[in-house]
């Protein structure tokens, strides 16, 4: 096992505070042993999401993605980078899961539902996943249900409440294998859906609202005709959404509804308010009641609130009550449908201070005394809420959804910002699942001297990596938040890693421990939540990071001195942080050229090291300057791309200069209205672009773009690196992992155009034997077969003019035969049913 480093991150409280504690060590998973370990800082990560895109004007577009997904999807069909991107892992690692769901009849089917990653769907009690959500536009899932006369009856609701805003209802009828969009585009995120026990075609669904802004597209809608129609027959503010509902398990009147009132802006946030109530209906949503008898006052200011009922006795409900500072305030029951409560022990549970995003309260539903209150950690009552003890100890922090298996309540799964957990015994002990691909990566890095070595730095599990390439052997090396991570291009031994705000840690013993090399950079300098650093390619002992100014270190990072000014417009005012440096480019030509950007809409040069620093911001938009990256090929040249939205602006959101940033031309007008994240170049001058639809490419400097691959879902790309050494270039996902494809050649290069002509791929769909004939040459032809998750699944090689081989192994769904005959190549789509 690895040491992992002694400082990270603790639990999120007090604003603005950052505390570390020593961190235990994670098994070869890269599972964290410790329940308690968090961050405490006084931002969220849907902060960062939201601030990157709103600034300056507090807004998101949300019309604009949409737009973009459609222009994708027009585009993709005249791609010609048709190579496969192969998924890098890993699948160990986990990340968040906002919804688990068991068909009531098929307990060996399990379905999950990722926070920015789709719908997974297992088949063998987890042994095996396949995406089944990635043809839609948003893959931010905030809730499941499935029909319990129907199992082949699927409602998902979009968007995670607590980051992600969604585009609507789907409905599948065959288990996930199609999807229908079933409207409610505009609800932002959906915290709950409940079905009619009695009526497969009436549906509830609670609507948080957009996240960034008020709407009146909140509360509780109702369909009668399988999501056909919708009718709000809830409205509490355009500030109050629905977070958590429940219905009676053999009435379908009667429905409960938990109010959230939350205020997100670019500088001002509100997690609670006097409108966060419970409501009850016992006439399917035609009136409703607030519930009061015994329950805090509504003259209050609460957060979340969650709220359950049981299943053995529908009479018997408990919800769990936060403070808006997110604090638990109490955990109440009813045994008579709600109509008056009483408050149970609560003094035994963690109270953290954000627990209003977490999923609260389970009851075990053959035992109405059994409950489980899944926050920070998962505490255990069987007494009804009298008595609390920790459960599901060994298991990742911030829980986000529980399952029971039907007719088996002691086997029970558990998602959280880890991944996913399985316990036989009712939370005693639990095992973590290692074949989901889950991660949500800010940033990745490949060793120069070794490409099987891969980091990448994660929300909520730290910065990770393999030494062999694998997918399921990464382990954690650094806790936190993890953000960028540099190895030293002459020792593989040396690696810098960072945790959120900035704070750095140096490891020379290949990752078994880490010291803190923070030494010269002044603790109230200000810091972003994705803090940027970078080596000088001449000399890897020069390297660079930045708050609000730029630090140089000579000595590997032992001592860093300030080279530049405040480079940005800050500080600036409310409570979310503006005004540092997001990015940093060395010219490889020469390491006196050095660009910086800033969140603030900022860009600099210095020609000589940072004695001088030039303004070069006239002529960029003032957006979130995402990445600046000095051009391979000449000194001159530098690209600079955006985050945010134009609101009908003539702007775009990638720059290039030719002359040091004092001139820029817009090279993205063929782009739709979408952020980018990150750019780089390959060895023929290729560009690409990292957004929140995927990975886009040119070779024409930005005259046209293309989509890159053709497997990569519109999962958010948020980094991008090139492997010099191996020639691939690697993506990290937000919600997907890391994924790598090759371009060893000249991926945009059309000339083999006309091979794909010459294959054929028959029968298609399939599900025996599938034929592939070279119609023109005879030569020796290989074939690669991926599965939709770019994982090699067979390889095939043969002479002559066709191939014949077996699917009848495969499970359903889609395939790409990647084809090549020297330096031709060419990648087909197979469906297998």
């Amino acid at each position: 096992m690895l040491r992992v480093p002694t400082f990270v991150f603790i639990a999120f409280c007090f604003i603005g505070c950052e505390n570390f504690s020593e961190k235990d060590k994670t098994s070869s998973s890269g599972e964290k042993n410790s329940n308690t370990e968090k961050k405490k800082d006084g931002k969220y990560p849907s902060d960062f999401m939201f601030m990157q895109r709103a600034y300056p004007s507090g807004e998101i577009n949300t019309s604009a993605y949409s737009k973009a997904i459609k222009w994708k999807k027009q585009i993709a069909n005249r791609s010609t980078a048709n190579e496969i991107w192969e998924f890098a892992g890993p699948l160990n690692i986990g990340g968040r899961i906002s919804d688990i769901e068991i068909p009531s009849n098929q307990p060996e089917v399990y379905y999950v539902g990722a926070a920015s990653g789709g719908i997974f769907k297992s088949i063998n009690s987890g042994e095996d996943w396949m995406p089944i959500f990635d043809e839609q536009d948003k893959l931010s899932i905030g809730d499941i249900e499935i029909s319990k006369n129907n199992n082949n009856l699927i409602w998902a609701g979009t968007g995670e409440i607590i980051e992600y805003d969604g585009n609507g209802i789907y409905k599948s009828t065959d288990g996930g294998t199609t999807w229908e969009s079933k409207g409610l585009p505009d609800i932002g995120g959906v915290g709950k859906i409940v079905l009619d026990p009695n009526n497969d075609d009436t549906a509830f669904v609670g609507a948080m609202g957009p996240l960034f802004k008020n709407s009146p597209n909140r509360g509780v809608y109702k369909t009668k005709n399988g999501g056909d129609t919708w009718q709000q027959i809830l409205f509490v503010s355009d500030s109050t959404g629905v977070a958590d509902m429940a219905i009676h398990p053999t009435n379908g009147n009667i429905v409960y509804a938990t109010s959230w009132e939350r205020i997100l802006r670019i500088n001002y946030s509100q997690f609670g308010g006097i409108t966060s109530r419970i409501y009850r209906t016992t006439d399917g949503g035609n009136n409703w009641k607030v519930l009061t008898k015994g329950l805090p006052s509504i003259d209050s200011l609460f957060g979340g609130i969650s709220i359950d009922i049981s299943q053995s006795n529908p009479n018997v409900l408990y919800a769990r009550y936060t403070y808006p500072t997110g604090h638990i305030k109490g955990v109440y029951k009813t045994i008579n449908g709600g109509d008056s409560w009483i408050e149970v022990n609560s003094s035994q549970l963690m109270s953290v201070g954000y627990n209003f995003v977490f999923v609260g309260i389970y009851i075990d539903p053959t035992d109405e005394n059994v409950l489980y209150n899944a926050d920070f950690i998962v505490q255990k009552s069987t007494d009804g809420g009298n008595s609390w003890s920790n459960s599901f100890e060994s298991v990742h922090v911030d829980q986000h959804a529980m399952a029971f298996k039907p007719s088996a309540p002691n086997e029970i799964l558990l998602g959280n910002d880890g991944g996913l957990y399985f316990s036989r015994d009712g939370g005693a002990i639990a095992v973590k699942n290692l074949k989901l691909p889950l991660t949500q990566y800010y940033r990745t890095y490949v060793d120069a001297q070794n490409e099987n070595k891969i980091y990448g730095g994660s929300q909520d599990n730290g910065t990770s990596r393999t030494q062999t390439g694998g997918l399921s052997d990464w382990d954690m090396i650094y806790g936190g938040d993890g953000f960028q991570t540099l190895v030293d291009p002459t020792n593989t031994n040396v690696i810098y890693a960072l945790a959120q705000r900035g704070y750095l840690g140096k490891s020379t013993d290949n990752g078994s421990s880490f010291s803190t090399v923070l030494r010269g950079i002044p603790i109230f300098d200000r810091k972003n939540w994705d803090t940027p650093i970078a080596f000088d390619p001449a000399n890897s002992q020069i390297l660079f990071y930045g708050t609000n100014r730029l630090y140089k270190s000579i000595n590997g990072a032992e001592n860093w001195y300030a080279i530049s000014p405040d480079l940005t417009d800050g500080p600036h005012s409310g409570n979310r942080t503006f005004g540092t440096l997001t990015t940093i480019s060395v010219s490889q030509f020469d390491s006196q050229i050095i660009f910086v950007g800033t969140d603030d809409g900022k860009a600099w040069v210095t020609q000589n090291g940072g004695t001088n620093w030039t303004d070069i911001s006239a002529g960029v938009p003032n957006r979130w300057v995402t990445k600046i990256l000095a051009s391979k090929e000449n000194a001159n040249t530098v690209y600079l791309t955006l985050s945010g939205y134009k609101f009908g602006e003539s702007i775009g959101h990638v720059y290039r200069s030719i002359d040091f940033g004092n001139t820029w031309i817009d090279i993205s007008t063929s782009l739709p209205d979408i952020p980018v994240n990150d750019i780089e170049q390959d060895n023929f001058g290729n560009l690409f672009l990292a957004t929140d639809i995927g990975v886009l490419a040119s070779d024409n400097e930005g005259a046209t773009w293309t989509v890159l691959g053709e497997n990569l879902p519109s999962v958010l790309v948020t980094d991008l690196f090139i492997h010099e050494n191996s020639e691939f270039l690697f993506a990290a996902t937000y919600g997907r992992s890391i994924y790598k494809i090759d371009i060893s050649g000249n991926i945009l290069n059309t000339n083999g155009d006309s091979f794909a002509t010459e294959i054929k791929v028959f029968p298609n769909p399939a599900s025996e034997m599938v034929t592939i004939s070279n119609t023109y040459t005879a030569q020796n032809t290989s074939v690669s077969i991926y599965d939709v998750m770019g994982r090699i699944v067979k390889k095939l090689d043969f002479k002559g003019k066709e191939l014949r081989f077996s699917v009848e192994n495969f499970q359903p769904g889609v395939y790409y035969l990647k084809i090549s005959e020297g330096k031709k190549q060419t990648t087909k789509k197979l469906i297998v049913q």
